[in-house]
């Protein structure tokens, strides 16, 4: 099955779209690529491949691990324009996250919620992790005139994660951990009609990460063929969990 994988040109992050590559992929999947424009060769946030603070804070070894063959791969050079693409040919949508500044490319364009209002409309299995949730929570459903998640369960980064992250940085990063003014989960909640019963936030958590072998840290809310995440500790759980979405859609 083809499975699109949006991303910004710089700064996504690195373990949200290199673990599901790589469990897609090794489940005999395709994973296409996108970009704003086609041909673009993108590139993670590099402070989450050196470490973001004393070498601390950025992704494990293994996802580093994930990425480097990542960018080794045929279809990671082969990036399709975000205005190209036709959804319909597209079996599965993962909208991975990040926070650095080059993020607010692909969280704030149009362009692609257009398209992703196009693929939720088809009922098909759609994945967002992190950051990621934010495209989702700002796609119109035409319809109704409100976000596709208005009546969904879903997770995202939860406020106490995103502050914590700001604080212990902020002396040496400044805003690095505040993409916007607003706080993620304030934004996703707001695009819920009923955000005290839609929205999970999850165990809470500051460090403990699901592993490739080990998910008792992990947590994601899955809602019909909709799946959802709240970082990178996830990752490895949510690219099972949508798998198993993508296998159940082909029965």
């Amino acid at each position: 099955m083809r499975v699109l994988i949006p991303v910004p040109d710089h700064d996504f992050d690195v373990t949200e779209v290199a673990v599901p590559w790589r469990l897609l992929t090794d489940a005999g999947h395709q994973v296409v690529f996108s970009t704003e424009r086609a041909g673009t060769l993108p590139a993670a946030d590099p402070r989450l491949l050196t470490g973001v603070l004393f070498g601390q804070l950025g992704a494990e070894p293994d996802a580093r691990r994930c990425y480097q063959d990542l960018t080794q791969s045929e279809e990671f050079a082969r990036t399709a324009a975000w205005a190209d693409l036709e959804m319909a040919d597209f079996d599965g949508l993962i909208l991975p996250g990040g926070h650095a500044p080059g993020m607010r490319q692909y969280l704030g364009s149009e362009v692609l919620r257009q398209q992703v209002a196009t693929f939720w409309a088809l009922g098909r299995p759609v994945g967002a992790i992190c950051h990621g949730v934010l495209v989702l929570a700002r796609t119109i459903d035409t319809a109704s005139g409100r976000s596709v998640l208005a009546d969904r369960r879903t997770t995202c980064l939860p406020k106490y994660m995103e502050r914590s992250a700001y604080l212990i940085t902020a002396w040496r990063l400044g805003r690095y951990y505040r993409t916007y003014p607003a706080y993620v989960e304030d934004e996703v909640r707001a695009a819920l009609s009923a955000p005290a019963a839609s929205f999970q936030r999850g165990p809470r958590i500051l460090t403990a990460r699901g592993t490739a072998s080990d998910d008792t840290h992990a947590f994601a809310v899955q809602d019909c063929n909709y799946l959802s995440a709240r970082w990178p500790g996830d990752a490895y759980l949510f690219g099972r969990r949508f798998i198993e979405l993508l296998d159940a859609a082909a029965t």
